[in-house]
């Protein structure tokens, strides 16, 4: 029998365990992906069941979840077997801040605390503006983001608006409102003509090795390259489109761009 507000859910993505946590309605989480580590307790509290493109199939249906929660075309595969068995599925394709916000209050609809939801993307947005419109030197820092290294792939919609938050220039924002991560790849010769100020990279889930970006054919002369300004920014906290990427995520990006105390 179907329940509403669900009390059972599985969350196959990170953002959506850590906006339940920050709801505090963590109880109803009953299974996590193997990528949450946000907020820290997860890990040792709640059951994994999943990679990003594989799941337990079997393991989920035990559990006998209410709700499940996916994301983006990437779990389409895992959404069908799991609507195939019954389950009642919501899937988010949020690429930008504003997909984010609407997640945020969507999944309070979902399971019946709007105002408590709302609440909490107010926060965000306040915040937001209050960095936006944080005083900084003009013209911007160029920053070019690397989100992969083998294609070189430049960072997704939400990654790119929060660059332009934090006072820098995104040198491929062109490219951010391109969902697919196969239609932001970008050439060598395009990133040293763009000649960032700042280099960001956070290779999706492997450790950032700055040497290897400094040794690529002709990017000596590249300003962010020739003044040592190549900062990672760990996955959990940018690539995932949820609370962490607006608040550490944000907050790292000021950093990289104006230093510890901006």
């Amino acid at each position: 029998m179907r329940q509403y507000p669900p009390r059972r859910i599985v969350c196959l993505t990170e953002e959506t365990v850590e906006t339940l946590y920050l709801l505090g309605e963590q109880e109803r989480i009953v299974g996590v992906s193997g990528y949450a580590v946000r907020p820290p307790q997860v890990r040792r509290e709640k059951p994994r069941v999943s990679a990003f493109v594989s799941a337990d199939i079997p393991k989920i249906l035990a559990l006998e979840p209410d709700l499940v929660l996916a994301f983006s075309d990437l779990q389409a595969g895992i959404v069908a077997d799991l609507v195939r068995a019954g389950i009642d599925v919501h899937l988010f394709n949020q690429r930008d801040i504003a997909g984010i916000l609407a997640m945020i209050r969507t999944l309070g609809a979902l399971i019946g605390v709007v105002e408590r939801a709302d609440d909490l993307a107010q926060g965000f947005e306040r915040r937001l503006a209050a960095i936006a419109a944080t005083p900084r030197r003009s013209p911007p820092p160029k920053v070019y983001f690397e989100e992969w290294d083998d294609p070189l792939i430049s960072g997704a919609g939400w990654v790119s608006e929060l660059i332009e938050i934090a006072g820098g220039a995104d040198v491929f924002q062109d490219l951010r409102h391109r969902q697919a991560a196969k239609d932001r790849i970008v050439s060598s010769d395009a990133v040293r003509e763009a000649a960032p100020d700042v280099i960001l990279a956070s290779w999706c889930g492997k450790k950032v090795v700055p040497a290897r970006i400094k040794q690529r054919d002709g990017w000596s002369e590249i300003p962010a390259v020739r003044d040592d300004r190549i900062v990672e920014i760990k996955s959990p906290i940018i690539l995932q489109p949820g609370p962490a990427a607006l608040t550490d995520g944000l907050d790292a990006i000021v950093t990289a761009l104006w230093g510890p105390h901006s």
